[in-house]
């Protein structure tokens, strides 16, 4: 069994990491911390996981996180940082959720998270978590930068185009929307039920902090300077994510040829489903499982790429599952096989 700890179980993926987790096949839940709530058993916090986790959040001073096989840090950025080296000195792997080593540019993380980063010997080092584009490089790995939600919706949306040099890489766009969970729990304004509800926005336009993590990543896939514009919105619901991806054609390939490339690409990821030409996935499709569906639309020499998912599952702690289990040896799938909610 892989002994696991959580270093901040309280949150929205916290909690989304203990639920799926609890019925792992493999994993032994051995520590949750929370400074605030130490001593709290967790069911009576979250009753849904009364039967399921019997342990208590503990303080991060009296866990013994020295003692886990992997951490996963569902904390706010700056935390993993602090801890992580001195538990990969440990030989203890860690999965971090936060933005922490997604990006290998420190002067870049420094701008657009306002914060110094204080391990940047371990950028390097730290592998980014996005299973269908990095498996080989996750397996070995002791340290796993969890991507970002919307990042994993325009990658994967985009990445079999970009792979074949199909599309213009400097004019990529992206109009995307969450669900209000994705900005956490907390006490906020914005995020109030009376603010938020019967509601729809747009924020982030001049700049958000998954813009240069996206581009990085895909400029990985193309000689062409990456061009993205990326805005992100806020819809009345709790989970789901849909992400509506352009990009313009530099050739005259077939639907039927733009069909089979992404069929191609995706057939054997458990976690990826490609629709039938011209659907139209719903968020629903994927609430409460680690699926993400995509669907092509085409408009003259532009190709539209739907894609949804849950941000809390696919777009977050799910994810970070699936790459314990590749780092561990596990089959990719084990504890994801949740059918979506619905309705």
């Amino acid at each position: 069994m892989i002994k696991v700890g959580i270093v901040g179980g309280t949150g929205y993926t916290g909690v989304e990491l203990l639920r799926l987790l609890a019925v792992h096949p493999a994993v032994q839940l051995t520590a949750i911390t929370s400074r605030k709530e130490d001593g709290l058993p967790v069911a009576d916090m979250y009753p849904s996981l009364r039967g399921r986790v019997a342990l208590a959040f503990s303080a991060p001073e009296k866990a013994n996180l020295a003692g886990c096989d992997l951490v996963f840090f569902a904390t706010p950025h700056g935390v993993a940082m602090a801890q992580a080296p001195a538990l990969l000195s440990a030989g203890v792997k860690v999965i971090d959720l936060g933005a922490d080593f997604r990006l290998k540019d420190q002067a870049l993380f420094e701008q657009w998270y306002k914060i110094p980063h204080t391990a940047p010997e371990l950028l390097e080092q730290a592998v980014y978590g996005l299973p269908e584009l990095n498996c080989e490089d996750i397996q070995g790995a002791s340290l796993v930068a969890n991507p970002g939600c919307f990042p994993t919706t325009m990658q994967l949306g985009f990445y079999p185009l970009l792979k074949a040099g199909l599309i213009d890489a400097t004019a990529l766009i992206a109009d995307c929307k969450s669900g209000v969970s994705g900005a956490g729990r907390k006490a906020e304004i914005g995020i109030l039920f009376s603010e938020s509800s019967d509601n729809f926005k747009a924020y982030g336009v001049s700049g958000h902090r998954h813009t240069p993590e996206t581009v990085a990543q895909l400029q990985r896939f193309t000689d062409q300077k990456v061009g993205l514009i990326f805005t992100p919105h806020l819809v009345p619901m709790i989970r789901g994510m849909h992400s509506t991806l352009y990009g313009r054609l530099n050739t005259g390939i077939t639907n039927d040829a733009l069909q089979s490339l992404f069929e191609a690409q995706y057939e054997d990821m458990p976690f990826v489903d490609v629709m039938p030409w011209g659907s139209h996935p719903e968020t629903r499709s994927t609430r409460g499982s680690n699926m993400l569906r995509l669907a092509l639309h085409r408009s003259g020499n532009t190709v539209i790429v739907l894609v949804v998912q849950d941000n809390l599952v696919k777009g977050a702690s799910g994810q970070a599952v699936q790459c314990m289990n590749l780092m561990f040896g596990l089959e990719e799938s084990a504890g994801l096989t949740q059918i979506a909610l619905l309705p």
